[in-house]
């Protein structure tokens, strides 16, 4: 059961079935050890966030152009991290927006975000590691988090009703 955490990546030989369309999952071995995602709490939750968002905007069937590679080069990314990484969330669902084709430049996101534009700005314009190092409030970054989520939900036309954002919220008080 450990091979099935939040957004551990599988390879497996995968046989469909002669009587039905259902698929078969065979000899599953993790692709990625994610050492540093499973030994850190903060790192674990991000990752349970970060599964739920993908699993709720994303739809069955669908097929977004470079959206594995993505994920994957950003899940390897907060495993590698050693610090420094409590934005990684926010930083991620921008990025998930832009993968998804909705592109936003900062202003798109300003009747979403309010008060929180000047560091949602920062977040867009900054590098990767710049936006790691803005200073921010656990509910600072609740909000935002909160407030990107309602522009994807608006631009995907479906609910996002992230739980686990709780669980953020508590570990990053």
């Amino acid at each position: 059961m450990s091979l099935f955490l939040p957004l551990n990546v599988l390879e497996a030989t995968v046989v469909e079935s002669s009587r039905s369309n259902l698929y078969t999952m065979r000899n599953p071995v993790a692709k990625h050890p994610l050492l540093g995602v499973r030994g850190n709490m903060f790192k674990n939750s991000m990752t349970m966030f970060i599964s739920e968002v993908l699993y709720r905007v994303i739809k069955e069937g669908a097929y977004e152009q470079g959206l594995f590679e993505w994920c994957e080069k950003n899940i390897l990314l907060l495993d590698a991290m050693t610090e420094d990484f409590s934005n990684f969330h926010l930083r991620f669902l921008l990025e998930f927006a832009v993968i998804l084709g909705f592109s936003p430049q900062a202003y798109d996101l300003r009747p979403f975000v309010g008060d929180h534009y000047p560091v949602v700005e920062r977040f867009m314009t900054g590098s990767f590691a710049e936006s790691m190092l803005i200073p921010l409030s656990g509910q600072v970054r609740n909000e935002i988090a909160e407030e990107i989520l309602r522009y994807i939900e608006f631009h995907s036309e479906s609910a996002v009703n992230v739980n686990s954002l709780k669980v953020l919220r508590e570990l990053f008080a």
